[in-house]
């Protein structure tokens, strides 16, 4: 409930974004995790908006490779915490989360720029600090193992 309170006050900013983001997706399958909302979308990326989780419905879709070592669920799961630790960073910056994690983590996996660089020099996508610190604070607070490379 605290995380909630948190998250509807001072994580307003990206919580109301969640929660326009939840009702455009309102048809898809949603369940809790640790206090957030989790909605699993029809995308091939996952999103972390305040205390709303878009989990992609086809987490192998970047991470092909993965597929021989994980099931689908335990992979989705890893990605959920993985988000997770988003909704974490979001109660650290609080409205200053879209700016100091949110940007940097879109530009970071969208920017053609950024994409060319990770092919061309095999540069994991959690090395960038947004994503390794979500990946250690998704494990640190749930107990649960988040993709990406080992903490």
């Amino acid at each position: 409930m605290f995380y909630r309170l948190l998250q509807c006050t001072w994580g307003l900013p990206q919580t109301l974004a969640g929660a326009f983001v939840f009702i455009l997706n309102r048809e898809c399958k949603h369940y809790s995790y640790k206090g957030s909302i989790v909605t699993e979308w029809k995308s091939k990326s996952s999103l972390s908006l305040g205390m709303f989780l878009f989990v992609s419905d086809d987490p192998f879709f970047y991470y092909q490779g993965k597929r021989k070592n994980y099931s689908e669920k335990a992979f989705s799961k890893m990605l959920m915490v993985h988000e997770y630790g988003h909704t974490i960073q979001s109660l650290i910056f609080g409205p200053l989360y879209l700016i100091a994690v949110g940007l940097p983590s879109i530009l970071w996996s969208f920017l053609p720029v950024f994409v060319r660089k990770r092919d061309a020099e095999k540069i994991s996508y959690f090395s960038a600090y947004p994503e390794r610190w979500a990946n250690h604070l998704g494990e640190r607070i749930t107990g649960d193992n988040s993709i990406g490379e080992p903490i």
